[in-house]
């Protein structure tokens, strides 16, 4: 099952969209007020060249430090990011704190190493961390080139099992571990001065969700997220919004969709290959990268599903 689920991530990792790119000398930040500070990672396809900034990183600014969210994809992206704050802010860097263990969110860590933080993550990080090192660090020099180099894993020294309160001074940031759902190490973060909900990759918008860790866990804990008291959300990808309500029914619709087309195939003893073919067709035109995303979720979860 470890083997299938580092397969299964490695599939997440390439499942890149090529629908938008950007200099690589260009790393700008969103400003959505208050001290709460986004950087949107390009959508490119594999082929285009992958190059560990493809997904939202954040950061916010409190009276007493910053707390950063989410690293990026290499010691570049990280450092891009750093450089970013120091713009921003020249208070200590408290926080570093990772939703969950794809290396797009992960392996700009070590930017920060002289700053000294708390790394944060998911009480099961660092193991799935452990298990995916050979498996990422290969995929790293693949596809990141000269990028690859200082780019290391840095695990979390402090750990998430349920709930967690940091401190930035004039404002309180309550991460969220979360059941199996996007993988088994997600959490999210509420911030409490401007509402602002911090949701990993347990939330696509636009583009194509991807699930390795288990569908009807994800769209149970996605439900769950609905009740948080939020005005705005940043998700893993995808724009920032203040309709995420609608956000999250979009997404539920998707796997919904997905769940039950699959189970349909497989009690009418369709293949795999065809379901990949005919899987949640009636979302198709509402998601970048359907095509390519779709036929992988459907290759990871149909044999799961066979077995229920």
């Amino acid at each position: 099952m470890q083997i299938l689920m580092i397969i299964l991530s490695t599939i997440v990792f390439i499942d890149f969209a090529h629908a938008q790119s950007r200099p690589d000398d260009i790393f700008s930040i969103e400003s959505l007020g208050d001290g709460i500070y986004v950087h949107h990672g390009a959508h490119l396809d594999i082929d285009d060249g992958y190059q560990g900034d493809i997904c939202n990183i954040s950061f916010v600014v409190g009276s007493k430090g910053v707390a950063v969210i989410d690293t990026g994809g290499s010691l570049k992206v990280g450092q891009q990011l750093r450089e970013a704050i120091r713009k921003v802010s020249s208070l200590p860097v408290l926080y570093v704190i990772n939703t969950h263990v794809h290396p797009d969110h992960i392996y700009g860590n070590a930017a920060f190493l002289a700053d000294k933080p708390q790394f944060i993550g998911h009480d099961k990080l660092a193991t799935a961390m452990e298990l995916r090192r050979e498996q990422y660090t290969k995929l790293n020099v693949r596809f990141l080139g000269e990028d690859a180099n200082g780019t290391l894993l840095i695990k979390p020294t402090v750990s998430v099992k349920d709930t967690l309160a940091l401190d930035l001074g004039d404002r309180k940031l309550m991460l969220s571990a979360h059941a199996v759902a996007h993988t088994n190490t997600d959490i999210s973060m509420l911030e409490s001065k401007t509402s602002t909900l911090f949701t990993g990759d347990l939330l696509f918008i636009e583009r194509t969700p991807a699930i390795e860790g288990n569908i009807k866990g994800l769209i149970a804990e996605l439900e769950n997220l609905k009740k948080m008291p939020a005005k705005q959300v940043v998700p893993g990808h995808g724009p920032v919004t203040k309709k995420w309500i609608e956000a999250i029914n979009n997404e539920q619709r998707y796997l919904n969709g997905l769940l039950a087309d699959i189970r349909s195939s497989i009690k009418k003893g369709e293949s795999m290959e065809s379901t990949m073919n005919t899987a949640a067709a009636s979302e198709k035109d509402k998601w970048l990268l359907f095509d390519v995303a779709n036929r992988r979720n459907v290759n990871g979860l149909y044999p799961a599903l066979e077995w229920e």
